[in-house]
């Protein structure tokens, strides 16, 4: 009994899981709904919400005396910023619920996988776990009524592999908020260079819209993936 108690999370992992996991939820929600209303466009969308994570990170190193610290890397960063630009475009058609099912069963598919190839072994509720997102990722692609456009289902996919594949280059960050505010820092020329590139299809940015994309990349983005 003893060992098994051993091996459950603390309450602090709980707390600050539910917390992260929160903050992933409330992105989706906040992309939808300006991006549902056309308040804005998804190549500005991405370039406002690295932008405003990026200064939010940076923010809370300085408050902690380490604004001159800067880790991650730019495999890491070009993994965000392929999050980040694929889960944008991926919600002119997804719902936000749809997209968040996907998002999470395809980021837990690619942990678990990759892990797999390395060798790891997998304890029965991880087993389950896995399992789970499999079977929830096949019943939301099944065809049918109910089944997500293609389009936006294969963007989201995309997406959550991109966080499975930075999540994984983040583990044993000697400084995980340095290395996350790094990460952001390189992703964002790139998401710069796909708001050129698609300046050529028009732009559209209201009050509103911009709002929304502030708080995911400020608050949902910057404070729930320094938590993450």
């Amino acid at each position: 009994m003893t060992g098994a108690v051993a091996h459950l999370p603390s309450l602090r992992t709980v707390g600050l899981t539910v917390v992260a996991m929160l903050a992933f939820a409330a992105n989706s929600i906040l992309c939808r709904l300006a991006l549902a209303n056309g308040s804005i466009d998804p190549a500005s969308f991405t370039l406002v919400r690295i932008a405003s994570g990026a200064m939010t990170l940076w923010l809370i190193l300085a408050l902690s005396g380490r604004a001159r610290t800067v880790g991650g890397s730019w495999r890491a960063g070009f993994a965000l910023f392929a999050y980040a630009a694929a889960f944008s475009f991926a919600y002119i058609t997804l719902s936000a619920g749809t997209g968040a099912l996907l998002l999470f069963g395809a980021v837990q598919a690619t942990m678990v996988t990759t892990g797999l190839v390395r060798g790891e072994r997998l304890a029965r509720l991880q087993w389950l776990g896995f399992v789970a997102a499999l079977g929830g990722l096949a019943a939301l692609l099944a065809p049918g009524v109910s089944a997500p456009p293609p389009v936006g289902a294969s963007l989201m996919l995309a997406a959550g592999v991109a966080w499975g594949a930075y999540s994984l280059f983040g583990r044993g960050a000697a400084d995980p908020l340095a290395a996350t505010g790094g990460n952001f820092l390189r992703a964002l020329p790139m998401a710069a260079a796909l708001l050129a590139a698609a300046a050529f299809a028009g732009l559209k940015g209201d009050a509103m819209g911009i709002v929304y994309a502030v708080l995911s990349g400020a608050v949902a983005s910057g404070l729930g993936y320094s938590i993450w």
